[in-house]
């Protein structure tokens, strides 16, 4: 029996000691992702600061960050081009993030804001304020939100049939996506053409004209939004599961999948009322990140720094990269990387659907 017993005890030890080591290996590969990540994330600050029409070099830029550059140099940097970068930044994260809590909590890699019509919500309010009226600032911020959680909220309550099912939130989302682009439309037709060209940011995602005020403003949003997600993360490995199974370990998955969701909900409104819609970064960076931590989890920090980088680097592209001088809004080139990505994904649904 002591043998036994023995036997029983190495066993238990060798079982303990081998999931710590794999949760070693996770934590270590998520720190290791994540600084790699941060890493790229600087690279194309650096780049973005570097390029236009008075390039300077990463030594320049750095001296000017730490106030020992020229003054013209930081006309350039402080008034020019970082609010540009910073408004990436905050607008990557925001948006990256909350396709992370989205598609975790729905269980459903399709249910992005932008393809749920989630940010276009946000976009609608912000449009009738600014068009209909007459407000701008903080209005348009406080404006998107309650869009976005309009959209949210009427989601939740035509999907919901004795709990939330996914794939129904994912249908009914984009349904609600075509009559927000529709309503944009309508609102965009009948406006002057001067307001509707400063409108048109609201459409397609744009972050040239973010100035220090608002991008302060967003980053405060931005900071106390982070905070919440780090509270609300450890529930996030439960809600993964089905509703049955997340009650059982003593979670009200209806209550934490709401706060979840109205968590998202406001970092759409801040990266939507500080670019726009920037379209498919929530759908593609939490995948994204999810490869290549691969730790099984919801990989909330790789995606935030995920959708700054892919951000930051379509902005490059769309005002460095194209021929001929061309300047291009940074929703275009988002759009121009994520509609192939979401095309390959629902072939690849099918396909799996097909064999079962």
């Amino acid at each position: 029996m002591s043998a036994a017993t023995g036997l029983d005890a190495s066993t238990i030890e060798l079982g303990i000691a081998t999931v710590s080591a794999g949760r070693m290996r996770r934590r270590r590969r998520s720190i290791v992702v994540g600084a790699a990540l941060g890493a790229v994330v600087l690279a194309g600050v650096i780049t973005a600061l570097s390029l236009g029409a008075s390039g300077l070099s990463p030594a320049d830029i750095i001296a000017t960050l730490v106030g020992q550059g020229t003054r013209v140099q930081e006309l350039i940097v402080f008034r020019l081009r970082l609010p540009r970068v910073t408004t990436a930044v905050v607008a990557g994260v925001a948006f990256g993030l909350a396709g992370a809590l989205f598609q975790t909590t729905l269980r459903n890699t399709l249910a992005s804001p932008d393809i749920l019509g989630v940010t276009g919500g946000a976009s609608l309010a912000a449009v009738f304020t600014l068009l209909v009226l007459g407000q701008n600032g903080v209005a348009l911020g406080v404006a998107a939100f309650v869009g976005a959680l309009g959209i949210a909220a009427l989601m939740w309550a035509l999907a919901w049939r004795g709990g939330l099912v996914g794939y129904r939130f994912v249908l009914i989302g984009v349904g609600l996506a075509a009559l927000v682009q529709a309503a944009l439309g309508y609102l965009l037709t009948r406006a002057d053409v001067r307001d509707a060209s400063s409108a048109l940011v609201w459409m397609i995602g744009g972050i040239g004209d973010a100035s220090w005020p608002e991008v302060g403003t967003a980053a405060v949003c931005l900071v106390v939004l982070l905070l919440l997600a780090v509270i609300l993360s450890r529930r996030m490995p439960v809600l993964r599961l089905d509703d049955d199974t997340a009650q059982s370990l003593g979670v009200d998955s209806t209550r934490s999948r709401a706060a979840v969701i109205v968590l998202g909900v406001g970092l759409v409104a801040v990266g939507t009322a500080l670019a726009g819609p920037v379209a498919f970064v929530a759908l593609v960076s939490a995948p994204i990140a999810r490869s290549l931590v691969r730790n099984g989890g919801a990989a909330l920090a790789a995606s935030a720094l995920v959708g700054a980088a892919v951000v930051v680097f379509a902005d490059i592209i769309g005002q460095h990269a194209l021929p001929g001088g061309l300047h291009v809004p940074v929703g275009i080139i988002t759009g121009l990387i994520g509609a192939p990505y979401l095309l390959w994904l629902i072939a690849a649904g099918n396909r799996k659907g097909s064999d079962g």
